[in-house]
């Protein structure tokens, strides 16, 4: 059930719903890092976790974000609480050169035979970065300011991720009498490798500084890199910033002249996002290889030669053991000028031992694609954008690079036919099986709800990975009838009742597959959520608890809320026979209770550089 995209689509057959797959032959999967039908998925005094990718020897690596520690009013003699029953708003992104950097993202580990136990997320500090639990917002050096990120983890234990410069500061000299400092950092992404003895080296990106010869001045623009994932060679596929953009020089060639802000604060100021989240300095980047055992770093051709001053971007995402890159590059599609976009694409050393640029043929209808990995066996996998039925959708395919000619592959996930369900993969072993995420409700006027998937290339099986767990990994339990229920989760509430709500985990993006299927990635737990006044402020009751929101039926309003999960084959039970939401197009999907599925939309959201308002 699979369909080679060198034919054209047919709308009017992508609009039609079949019957479902037939008997699921997929594996049945147990999530391993439940306790008391929660998920162990995120580090202490930390709201959100992802598990990013997990190696040979069931060691993973993930990202923690967002602050758990709740404020309360000042009249309450604790200040600050940290509990565990319940949820608050996310923080609100701040990106300022007036307020000190407070950093939102963190690095944890997390393995099968971990010292605190199995698949415990444990904080591992980058260059310094402190836990979050160790910061006290009224001590300002406990205050961690350096944002890190783990994407990928060899099974000889080397690490690779991004990370940000430290704050420093710069006297105030405007205007505002109670402002002492403007902050900045040198840079706000840098690849870098962490070897198993815990040694981390960054990979500096070809342009760190930028000369004006008219001044004499040096800047420090601080470029930027990527490590996005390594081999067992211990070769690192990535992207970094190679030249700046004649735009961008002109913007700092006016910091260097301006009087209004020191340079290092202007040009801080130039790299922040602004409200249409458009940086004004941007640069040239190209997808890059380092080695690890040398530090050298090779750039990979871009997809096109050009003269033009024209920003081109290329990154390589994904490698595989004979060095092969997958990734993506502005390309002009057949050589045409006039058809620019921003493709699918592999480098492969040739045999004379130099990188050669690969494009992945599109149509014209698919506006653009990306390849994010690729296996030993020659394996891609990425996504295309294309318009079904009226609205842009990304579509999971394969392709084999050994065979190129073949074109590539779009799977028919649930149905007989291509259908309009958004789907992207994130990883492949090379036991062809690949993950990653889709669309499991049809309406198409309201944002749909996600699912990870597991797709076997070579049985073509297709399975939501939430049809694939037993109860127990679900938030079910039996009851005394042996049925299959619920748990309840009591909780007591500010005003002194207890409250309850049933527990639900659902998978909502798989990142990485190991070789025995372990599965690491993002589920989404249910949790109550906390009532606030118009100030902000968490409502705190009479004993000392926070007030939890209500329905009209008196039961707490809860949320979805994001932490790290791993998944394992099980042969002690069988996939939960209780249907929980349709797959079959008609776009149902109901649950008890009050709940926000708006967290169920767009993933990833890893790559999001946050800040928060103190």
């Amino acid at each position: 059930m699979k369909l080679k995209l060198d034919k054209t689509l047919s709308l009017v057959a992508i609009g039609v719903v079949s019957a479902l797959q037939g008997v699921q032959a997929a594996p049945v999967y147990e999530i391993k890092n439940i306790e008391d039908f929660d998920l162990n998925g995120t580090i202490e005094s930390t709201r959100n976790g992802y598990g990013m990718f997990v190696n040979g020897n069931n060691e993973s690596v993930g990202v923690s974000k967002g602050k758990k520690k709740l404020s309360v009013s000042d009249d309450d003699d604790d200040g600050v609480i940290d509990i565990e029953d319940g949820i608050a708003p996310e923080e609100q992104i701040i990106y300022s050169i007036d307020l000190p950097i407070v950093a939102n993202n963190f690095t944890f580990t997390s393995d099968e035979n971990g010292a605190s136990g199995a698949w415990i997320p444990t904080f591992e500090s980058v260059f310094g970065t402190t836990p979050p639990k160790d910061s006290d917002p009224d001590v300002p050096e406990t205050i961690n300011s350096i944002d890190a990120y783990y994407y990928g983890i060899s099974t000889a234990g080397v690490k690779v991720g991004a990370y940000t410069a430290p704050e420093q500061t710069v006297e105030y000299t405007g205007s505002n009498e109670d402002q002492e400092y403007w902050y900045y950092r040198e840079f706000e992404e840098r690849g870098f490798v962490k070897l198993a003895d815990g040694t981390e080296v960054p990979l500096l990106p070809p342009i760190t500084e930028y000369y004006s010869e008219d001044e004499d001045v040096t800047v420090t623009v601080g470029g930027m890199s990527i490590a996005a994932a390594i081999n067992e060679n211990n070769v690192v596929a990535g992207y970094a910033s190679t030249e700046l953009s004649s735009t961008s020089i002109d913007r700092i060639e006016s910091c260097i002249t301006g009087e209004t802000y020191p340079i290092d604060i202007c040009v801080q100021r130039e790299q922040y996002p602004n409200s249409s989240g458009y940086r004004n300095i941007v640069y040239q980047t190209r997808a890059y290889v380092w080695d690890v055992d040398n530090a050298q770093g090779i750039e990979l051709p871009l997809g096109l030669e050009s003269e033009s001053e024209t920003v081109f971007t290329a990154q390589g995402l994904g490698i595989n053991v004979d060095g092969i890159v997958a990734g993506r590059s502005h390309v002009y599609r057949n050589g045409n000028t006039d058809k620019l976009a921003y493709d699918a694409a592999y480098w492969k050393k040739d045999s004379d031992g130099d990188y050669q640029y690969h494009w992945i043929p599109m149509k014209d209808d698919q506006r653009y694609s990306i390849a994010y990995d690729i296996n030993d066996n020659g394996i891609l996998v990425g996504s295309y954008n294309q318009y079904l039925d009226g609205y842009p959708r990304d579509k999971f395919f394969y392709f084999d690079t050994n065979n190129p000619d073949e074109g590539f592959v779009t799977p028919h996930d649930f149905f007989e036919t291509i259908s309009d369900r958004a789907s992207r993969p994130k990883d492949i072993n090379n036991l062809n099986q690949v993950v990653g995420y889709i669309e499991v409700t049809a309406d198409k006027e309201k944002p749909r709800v996600k699912a990870g998937f597991l797709f076997d290339k070579d049985k073509d099986e297709f399975s939501d990975l939430n049809t694939l767990l037993t109860c127990g990994s679900k938030g079910y339990e039996q009851d005394a009838e042996g049925e299959w229920v619920r748990n309840r989760v009591e909780v007591e509430d500010g005003s002194g009742d207890t409250l309850s709500y049933e527990s639900e985990i659902r998978i909502v993006e798989a990142n990485s597959i190991g070789e025995d299927g372990t599965i690491v990635g993002t589920a989404f737990i249910r949790k109550p959520s906390y009532q606030f006044d118009s100030s902000g402020n968490l409502i705190i009751g009479d004993n000392g608890l926070p007030l939890f929101e209500i329905d009209g039926n008196g039961d707490p309003v809860t949320a979805f809320i994001p932490r790290m999960v791993v998944l394992q084959p099980t042969s002690n039970g069988e996939a939960c026979p209780v249907e929980e939401n349709d797959n079959s197009g008609n776009g149902n999907y109901e649950r008890k209770g009050a709940a926000s599925l708006g967290a169920l939309l767009l993933l990833p959201l890893l790559w999001l550089r946050r800040r928060v308002k103190r």
